[in-house]
């Protein structure tokens, strides 16, 4: 399993852009995906939306993005890549 440890840096925070863009670049994966925000215990499915649209995160928050299977390490490099340069939005 990879994990990494991000935080939200665009304006606007986690909104339904930035959502929409990371479930369909985790779509890509084979790898299980999972998005928890910084002290919570529940894991949020990377692949769906509608999962990611209930996190609500602002600019500040800090998230963990964790894969596991056979891409799970470029999964974890090119989700936390897309959330550090803010989601095109900076």
């Amino acid at each position: 399993m990879q994990q990494k440890q991000v935080t939200i840096k665009n304006e606007a925070g986690f909104h339904i852009r930035p959502a929409q863009l990371f479930s369909e670049k985790a779509g890509t994966f084979q790898s299980s995906i999972a998005v928890k925000p910084e002290g919570q215990d529940a894991d949020i499915d990377a692949k769906s939306i509608l999962g990611l649209m209930t996190l609500g995160l602002s600019k500040g928050a800090v998230m963990i993005i964790s894969a596991e299977g056979s891409d799970e390490e470029a999964a974890v490099e090119t989700l936390s890549r897309l959330v550090e340069e803010g989601f095109g939005e900076a």
